[in-house]
């Protein structure tokens, strides 16, 4: 049974990723250091695969803990490394904590990939990395715009970090640009667990429905699209998590055609902000307060996912619909909340 490490693996898309992984039979070992995740959800991800995974209250900023960590675990095979500060206006007003959070952690695995010959690396990256895109939908060969904040900018060294280091050793990196995760399980053992005011769509809906937020903002009506709000590609957090085993086992079975990849994850397909809204009300039958204020400063107006890549060369694509995200977002919101 191959062990894979998984970095921030009780946050939200990492949480999701250890049940996949331990359904396929992998065994995971759990770093964490809890700043934005709970200890309750490894009983979640118990309860779901029947496996305790492994875990370790850990910080990556602590390069003498990553180190023995290593020396502990000389077994691992593979890591996937989630755990990084995602906020982007946190980010623009305390660039340093960003910088050293995301940037160090990933040197300091890299470097004991180094030391005992780990080769497979699954890197979390993001579609920020491509701004405000030239052409619709946007394939892996876009261009990287400069970063519109030190959150979107260590995403873009850190693919730089890996790029430059797999040149040099035997290390083999997919880094995963993702579109707009939403949803839970459909068990609703696990799911999104913001930290004060949601920064992200449907949690703020969700929480607007279960009466926590007065009402849900619509940022802008007057964008060049359909109905005037902004438009995303919003990929199931299932969908998501299976796409990271299978991009481990492409570069457990040496079937990677170079030593750095990158793939887009997401549905190909754009939806705006007040079909989402729409579409949570349609599949709940829950009626949401929200109105619609000033746009957003550094929203882009519309990015979505060409998924041909993911598609074709990894073998993947996405099976679940919006309507499945928001039923079991809202199904999750519900228990967290008991209503």
């Amino acid at each position: 049974m191959k062990k894979i490490l998984v970095t921030g693996g009780l946050g939200y898309i990492g949480s999701h990723t250890v049940v996949e992984l331990q359904n396929s039979g992998y065994q995971v070992l759990i770093i964490d250091n809890l700043s934005n995740s709970s200890l309750d959800v490894l009983q979640g991800i118990t309860n779901i695969s029947k496996t305790a995974p492994s875990f370790e209250r850990l910080d990556l900023r602590l390069k003498a803990d990553v180190s023995d960590l290593f020396k502990r675990n000389q077994d691992i095979e593979g890591i996937i490394h989630f755990a990084a500060s995602k906020a982007v206006g946190e980010s623009v007003e305390n660039p340093l904590l960003y910088y050293e959070n995301n940037l160090n952690t990933l040197i300091y695995l890299l470097q004991e990939c180094n030391a005992y010959g780990i080769k497979n690396f699954i890197f979390s990256s993001s579609c920020t990395v491509y701004g405000e895109p030239d052409t619709l939908p946007i394939t892996e060969n876009a261009p990287v715009k400069e970063a519109t904040s030190p959150y979107g900018n260590t995403k873009q060294i850190s693919e730089e970090i890996l790029k430059d280091t797999c040149a040099v050793s035997s290390l083999k990196s997919i880094a995963l640009r993702y579109f707009n995760p939403i949803g839970a399980h459909q068990t609703a053992e696990i799911g999104e667990l913001p930290v004060g005011v949601p920064q992200n769509l449907v949690p703020f809906i969700t929480q607007t429905a279960a009466g926590l937020r007065k009402e849900l903002s619509v940022f802008g009506s007057d964008y060049p699209t359909e109905d005037g709000s902004c438009i995303r590609d919003y990929i199931h957090v299932v969908d998501l998590a299976k796409a990271h085993v299978i991009a481990m086992e492409r570069l457990l079975k040496d079937q990677n055609e170079t030593q750095f990849e990158v793939f887009n994850l997401g549905t190909g397909r754009g939806s705006s902000v007040l079909e989402v809204v729409n579409s949570f009300e349609k599949t709940t039958g829950q009626k949401l307060n929200y109105k619609i204020v000033d746009r957003r400063p550094g929203d882009v107006i519309a990015v979505y996912a060409d998924t041909k890549k993911a598609n074709e060369v990894l073998g993947w694509k996405t099976e679940k619909t919006m309507e499945d995200a928001l039923e079991s977002a809202w199904k999750w919101e519900r228990k967290i909340r008991n209503i």
